[in-house]
């Protein structure tokens, strides 16, 4: 499936979820800039900030809240010249620069605390597909693989709202999050990816 198309279906199912969290006291959305580290998937394990989030939902009871998420980053690494032995009787002698591509996307529930202050922490869990493109560039050649896994993402962050009407406000949050997906690329073998990261954005 064309990321594109990934992400125009994913705005689709958000824009409901917006809308209500401007309609209704107890809705929720928000908008951020991401902050990723890869934990050592063995093909790019630079931190990077090229990444977004966008997630929308209700509170049906007063702390405990159901939405909708959609995330994506990029985490790039260049890797010097080596000799890569990629069978017994074939190899190749190449730098490379390895682009590694995210996009999860799925259900959420979270749990504030304190929801009628200006200051609203909460915890949250994400679940849903992921999927991952891992790509090698060499030369003016390259290798990929695009694979589909199941994302697992617990999460810690906080609402804030400069003004007293809470028509907006300010969102962040810490995050871990595991992808079962098994990419593999010349002789790369990522078997699961991690990550952590946080995120800063607006609240709606």
């Amino acid at each position: 499936m064309n990321i594109n198309r990934i992400i125009a279906l994913c705005a689709l199912v958000l824009l409901p979820a917006a809308g209500m969290a401007q309609n209704e006291k107890r809705g929720f959305a928000n908008v951020d800039w991401q902050f990723n580290i890869p934990l050592s998937n063995g093909f790019s394990d630079k931190a990077s900030g090229w990444g977004m989030n966008i997630e929308g939902g209700y509170y049906f009871e007063n702390n405990i809240g159901i939405g909708l998420f959609f995330a994506y980053h990029t985490n790039n690494e260049y890797i010097g010249t080596r000799t890569l032995q990629l069978s017994e009787s074939s190899s190749l002698t190449t730098d490379q620069q390895h682009s590694l591509y995210q996009l999860p996307f799925g259900a959420s529930i979270r749990y504030r605390f304190m929801p009628d202050k200006l200051f609203v922490p909460y915890v949250a869990m994400k679940v849903g597909p992921e999927y991952s493109r891992a790509i090698s560039y060499y030369n003016v050649y390259d290798s990929s693989s695009d694979k589909w896994g199941f994302f697992l993402s617990p999460e810690i962050g906080a609402t804030i709202y400069p003004m007293r009407s809470r028509v907006f406000g300010f969102h962040i949050a810490l995050y871990y999050a595991y992808a079962s997906n098994q990419n593999k690329v010349l002789i790369y073998d990522m078997d699961g990816l991690s990550n952590l990261g946080f995120r800063v954005g607006l609240a709606f």
